[in-house]
C-alpha cells in the first residue's frame, strides 16, 4: 500500500463515524418513512396492508393540512423580507464608526441564543399580560387584547419573534461579507461623490451577493421547519374557518405533521405529509439557490 493509499484510508477511518451516524440518523429513517407512507402503519406493530396512494390524496383533501401549508408560505414570505431587512440594515450600523459597535453585535446576537421554547413562553407572556396591560392604560384597543388570540393579527406575532431571534445570527454573515469589501473601493466611490445609500446600492449589495445567497437559503428553511416557537408561542392557535371546516390559525406545517402522526396517532398520513413537505421544502430551497447564484455571476 502506497503513502497515499494509506492517507485515503486514514482519511476514510476518521470519517466513517460520521457516515454510519449520517446513515443511521438520517438516510436509513428517511428511506422508511417514504415506504411508511404508502402503508396504513400507525406507529406501532406490523404493517397490516399497502394503501398505495391514498395517504397522499387524503392530506389534499384535508383542509387543515392545506390551510398549514398556505400560512407556511406566508410566514416564510414575511419572515424572509423581515429577517434580512433588518440583519442587514443592523448590520451596516455595526460595521460603521459608531462607537460601541462591537456590544451592539453582542446585543443583537444573543437572543439567537435563547431556546425556541423558552424564547416562544417569554413572548406569549408579553403578547398574552404586558401589552394588553399597557393598551388598557393608555386606552389602545389594538393592544387591549391577546395579540396572538387574535387570528388576524397572531401572524404578526409569530414574525416579529422569529425576526426578533433570527436577525442577530443573518446579521453575521452580512458583516462578515461587508468586511471582505475592499476599503479603497468604497473610498474611491466618496471620493468620486457617491454618497452614502448609493454606495451601498451601487457597491456593496452586488458584491455582497454570496452573502445573499447564504442568509436567504438559511431564511427559507429556517422558516419551513418553524416548529418549537410555534408550540411554544400559538400552539396553532387560535381557530379559524378554512374551506368551511375549522383549522388552527397559525398551524404551520412542522406542527401539522406532528399532530397529525402523535397526536391523532395517524404516523402512515403524518409520514406521507412530510415527504410533501421535504419536496417542496427541496423544489424551493434549488429555486432560490440557483436564481441567487445567477444574481452572483452578474455581480
Amino acid at each position: 500500500m502506497t503513502s497515499r493509499q494509506k492517507r485515503k484510508l486514514t482519511e476514510f477511518l476518521f470519517l466513517l463515524p460520521t457516515l454510519i451516524a449520517f446513515l443511521m440518523v438520517i438516510i436509513i429513517p428517511f428511506i422508511f418513512g417514504i415506504y411508511y407512507s404508502f402503508t396504513d402503519w400507525q406507529g406501532t406493530g406490523a404493517v397490516s396492508q399497502n394503501v398505495g396512494f391514498a395517504n397522499y390524496k387524503a392530506i389534499f383533501q384535508e383542509p387543515g393540512f392545506l390551510h398549514s401549508f398556505l400560512v407556511t408560505l406566508l410566514f416564510t414570505v414575511l419572515n424572509i423580507i423581515t429577517v434580512n431587512v433588518v440583519a442587514f440594515i443592523i448590520s451596516l450600523l455595526v460595521t460603521s464608526e459608531i462607537r460601541g459597535r462591537n456590544v451592539y453585535r453582542a446585543g443583537f446576537f444573543v437572543p439567537n441564543l435563547i431556546g425556541g421554547i423558552v424564547l416562544g413562553l417569554v413572548w406569549q407572556f408579553i403578547f398574552s399580560n404586558i401589552l394588553p396591560s399597557i393598551g388598557q392604560t393608555l386606552g389602545l384597543p389594538t393592544l387591549s387584547k391577546s395579540l396572538i388570540s387574535n387570528k388576524d393579527t397572531v401572524m404578526i406575532t409569530m414574525v416579529t419573534v422569529n425576526t426578533w431571534q433570527y436577525a442577530g445570527y443573518i446579521m453575521l454573515i452580512y458583516v462578515a461579507s461587508i468586511q471582505g469589501i475592499s476599503k479603497s473601493v468604497m473610498e474611491a466611490a466618496e471620493v468620486d461623490g457617491a454618497r452614502y445609500w448609493t454606495r451601498v446600492r451601487k457597491i456593496q449589495i452586488p458584491l455582497m451577493a454570496n452573502a445573499f445567497t447564504i442568509s436567504l437559503f438559511l431564511t427559507l428553511t429556517n422558516s419551513f421547519k418553524m416548529y418549537d416557537v410555534n408550540v411554544a408561542l400559538t400552539n396553532g392557535g387560535p381557530v379559524s374557518i378554512f374551506m368551511m371546516k375549522p383549522v388552527q390559525a397559525s398551524e404551520l406545517l412542522a406542527l401539522n405533521i406532528y399532530n397529525t402522526a402523535f397526536k391523532y396517532n395517524n404516523m402512515a398520513q403524518g409520514q406521507a405529509k412530510a415527504v410533501v413537505f421535504f419536496v417542496v421544502l427541496t423544489i424551493f430551497s434549488v429555486i432560490q439557490v440557483t436564481w441567487n447564484k445567477s444574481k452572483e455571476v452578474e455581480a
